[in-house]
């Protein structure tokens, strides 16, 4: 049985669902979500009923294949950056980022200070627009027009309907985070500024100007959000309780003493207490403690904590895991917002459904950040490249994602020519949490085989929640389900090919 979008436009009723549901022989009962919607790239959700009318299980499959590790071999290693940066369009800057960093790691080379302190500006702006898009594009609908709202309006143009501020401010903070790319790197999306070594152009003082001016607009933005947005995240009180929150590990990059950072630093992992289970991990050294399986439905790995072994090594990545590492944000407004979300949640946070609050303070943060950067007089120094030939075989490069850690691993030959790349993405990271995440969402709102629509999605908006980027994950290669459909200009199936795992 299948709950679509064009199936709720062709006027499928909820009680004519729970019939088809119930009709279907014992063993072959479950609810299929597909497409998911409100998110980036292409899966769908089973869930399978027992017997009694209980969730048997309930999976995750992400149903497309990018590939790149393999795309990239044989490729010389200075253009990786601006070849992984097509792995995504919403997030292109944090893969020349990490990609950068592990190709410094292969000319054996420190960047230039200020290199790095633009390449810092840059990864924020990236994490603002896609925070930006997260929260107002793909979120909002449920939490300003209701989990059960009709499916019909529940999107950006329903919203915008009902709360015109709250939309226009979205779109007016994803079109900051992007013109900030714009500006230092010439474009919005795949820029090919950042480059091994450094950046490939200094900052002028007219464009650090420029900058600065987009930033109190910003600000402002964010400032009626956060208004909007704090009491109505307590009318959630179900979706707290059920949203992926059980104990796990949490994983990221700090500034070494506990700050919150996403460009550079150890990486540290806590425990559900709050404990610290491991700290000042070195990027090169993350084979030790990340392991990676293929599962056979889906085509994104799925990353564990190797010490604790496969499944049992869960662990959540992305601004809820970074706000549970940090023991503060290390800036003025943003400690502030994260002191009222610990007084009103408690630390460290267990439940997913705080990633929404968690995108909300980082979004405050990294401008705030920004800020401090670009009033830094060392900002427009020319210096901004280091230029070297290729010293090492093998370079690692870890930052942080505006979904979580990004790891980029590339091995080359004495030519420089890419031998084997692995990539493992804020995704993989959360691919274990989130498949828990929509067993226990739909433990809890699908009971006894009875089926609304807004049961079901709030299964889908525990995945929105964690807010996967599919086309960046989507690396595996395995046995998932192949079901290949050719119909007539009719509509009549005239051929079918399946293969089953």
């Amino acid at each position: 049985m299948t709950c679509s979008p064009a199936g709720l436009r062709n006027g499928i009723r909820i009680r004519d669902l729970a019939r088809e549901l119930m009709s279907e022989p014992m063993s072959e009962r479950r609810i299929l979500i597909d497409p998911v919607t409100r998110i980036e790239g292409h899966a769908k959700i089973t869930i399978h009923l027992a017997e009694d009318g209980r969730i048997a299980d309930a999976r995750l499959h992400i149903t497309q294949l990018r590939g790149f590790e393999k795309l990239c071999e044989n490729r010389p290693f200075y253009e990786m950056p601006s070849l992984m940066a097509r792995i995504c369009g919403i997030c292109p800057v944090s893969h020349l980022i990490a990609s950068s960093k592990a190709c410094d790691a292969i000319l054996g080379v420190n960047i230039p200070p200020n290199a790095a302190r633009l390449r810092r500006i840059l990864n924020l702006a990236q994490i603002l627009q896609s925070h930006a898009l997260s929260v107002f594009h793909l979120s909002s609908p449920d939490l300003i027009l209701g989990m059960d709202s009709a499916p019909e309006t529940r999107n950006l143009f329903g919203v915008a309907a009902a709360a015109p501020e709250v939309a226009r401010d979205g779109v007016r903070l994803r079109q900051i985070g992007q013109q900030v790319v714009e500006i230092l790197a010439g474009k919005r999306i795949h820029p090919a500024w950042v480059v091994p070594g450094g950046v490939s152009a200094p900052l002028t003082e007219e464009r650090r100007d420029h900058l600065q001016s987009l930033l109190p607009d910003a600000l402002a933005a964010l400032d009626r959000t956060l208004d909007r947005f704090r009491g109505l995240f307590q009318c959630f009180p179900e979706e707290i309780a059920s949203f992926a929150n059980f104990p796990s590990l949490f994983a990221g990059l700090t500034d070494g003493e506990g700050k919150l950072e996403y460009y550079d630093g150890p990486l540290r992992i806590v425990g559900a207490d709050g404990g610290v289970v491991a700290d000042q991990l070195r990027a090169e050294q993350y084979p030790q403690y990340f392991g990676e399986v293929a599962e056979p439905d889906s085509y994104v790995k799925s990353a564990y904590y190797k010490p604790m072994g496969y499944p049992d090594g869960l662990y959540r990545v992305g601004p809820l895991a970074r706000l549970n590492l940090a023991t503060n944000c290390g800036t003025r407004r943003a400690d502030h917002e994260l002191g009222s979300l610990r007084s009103f949640a408690g630390s460290p946070l267990l439940g997913s459904f705080h990633y929404h609050q968690a995108r909300l303070i980082e979004m405050l943060h990294v401008l705030e950040r920004m800020q401090e950067l670009l009033e830094c007089a060392e900002v427009l120094d020319s210096h901004v490249r280091a230029i070297a030939e290729p010293n090492c075989e093998e370079g690692v490069g870890m930052s942080e994602a505006p979904r979580g850690t990004l790891l980029h691993h590339y091995k080359v030959d004495r030519n420089g020519l890419i031998r084997w790349a692995n990539l493992i993405i804020a995704t993989g990271h959360n691919n274990l949490a989130m498949n828990r995440g929509i067993r226990q969402t739909a433990d809890y709102f699908v009971r006894d085989g009875k089926l609304s629509f807004g049961a079901l999605n709030r299964v889908e908006a525990v995945i929105r929640a964690f807010d996967p980027c599919l086309s960046c994950s989507t690396h595996a290669s395995g046995q998932m389900l192949l079901d290949i459909q050719l119909f007539s200009a009719t509509g009549a199936l005239l051929d079918r090919c399946r293969r089953i795992p």
